[in-house]
């Protein structure tokens, strides 16, 4: 009897694509582990969320269960984005520590090392998992595997293109000669400029992050809760108006001009600006985050800072106009 595998539940391609983030993201576990989590959290939080809804929360039994559903959705969302993360932070750790670790490859070339020996000497302890990859590289070699896929298996380990562009050149050196050592030099300092351009650019783009910043956090809350507060004012204006004229006001002489109670209740109006104010704000630090570093995944640890900052303003904004206009509604 055949085992049972989740991997047999989802496509192969999407099998092949999970195999490639959780190698990107440095996880050590295998893909079927990882799609039986997520299938086993997907049922249990569908499950648990739509029994909490119908028959604690006393929602109706279909919004339950579509509550649910997008509830275990997000779950699926959220282990996607950590892997990405995950597969971000490892790039830029690497491209961080490329330029010294070739410059390390090349004094060690220069002294009579071959290639293969003088990338193993390079690695020291505070590389990390790069150092980690570069003795498996090591391995791979000693095991009979060429050059060029050794080289080719560290590069795909990263989504880094700098990396990609190094082993690129590194190979084609040894294939058609030529002095590595000058060439990793000047690899190394081509790859230093590269980042301290790039820091240049998120300074000179400072200033258009304080803006989203602001009309994401502080902007957009604060007219959100301005404007429930003046439906919450108009719709008890109306009641009192209708309490005395039961009939509604008559026309001004005009049919189309006659005045009418607002369409949109405040309670519907403040379960938008909640979904509106997290989906501005949540949006808003990937668009930061991407100015300011060139990446939309590095926003996501500001997410729940900018979401939190939004809610809060939004509250603080509706309660105090509250306050200062809690005698309109009974004039």
């Amino acid at each position: 009897m055949a085992q049972f595998t989740f991997e047999r539940l989802v496509p192969r391609g999407m099998v092949r694509f999970i195999s490639d983030e959780l190698d990107l993201s440095g996880v050590r576990t295998s893909v079927n582990a990882f799609i039986g989590r997520a299938i086993v959290g997907f049922i249990l939080i569908f499950a648990l969320s739509s029994v909490i809804a119908a028959f604690i929360l006393r929602i109706e039994f279909v919004l339950a269960l579509i509550g649910g559903l997008i509830i275990a959705i997000i779950f699926l969302i959220s282990m996607y984005v950590l892997l990405e993360f995950r597969i971000e932070r490892r790039k830029n750790f690497v491209e961080s520590i490329l330029p010294e670790y070739l410059q390390l490859v090349s004094a060690n070339i220069r002294s009579g090392i071959s290639i293969d020996r003088a990338m193993i000497m390079a690695r020291r302890s505070d590389f990390l998992f790069f150092s980690a990859d570069i003795e498996v590289m090591n391995k791979q070699l000693y095991s009979g595997e060429t050059m060029q896929n050794a080289m080719n298996n560290l590069a795909k380990k990263y989504r880094s293109i700098q990396l990609q562009h190094t082993v690129r050149m590194v190979l084609e050196a040894v294939r058609y000669g030529g002095a590595l050592a000058d060439l990793l030099n000047q690899i190394a300092k081509d790859v230093r400029s590269q980042q301290i351009l790039q820091k240049e650019i998120s300074s000179q783009l400072f200033m258009y992050t304080i803006f989203i910043s602001f009309a994401a956090v502080a902007a957009a809350p604060a007219l959100y809760g301005l404007t429930y507060q003046m439906i919450t004012i108009t719709d008890r204006v109306w009641a009192g108006i209708l309490a005395q004229n039961p009939g509604g006001l008559p026309s001004t002489g005009i049919s189309f001009l006659k005045p009418s109670a607002p369409q949109v209740s405040p309670q519907t109006y403040f379960d938008f600006a909640l979904v509106a104010i997290i989906m501005i704000t949540s949006f808003g630090s990937l668009i930061v985050s991407t100015i300011s570093s060139g990446s939309a995944i590095k926003g996501i640890r500001y997410l729940p800072i900018f979401v939190i900052l939004g809610l809060v303003i939004f509250y603080v904004v509706f309660n105090v106009m509250g306050g200062i206009f809690s005698s309109i509604g009974s004039v």
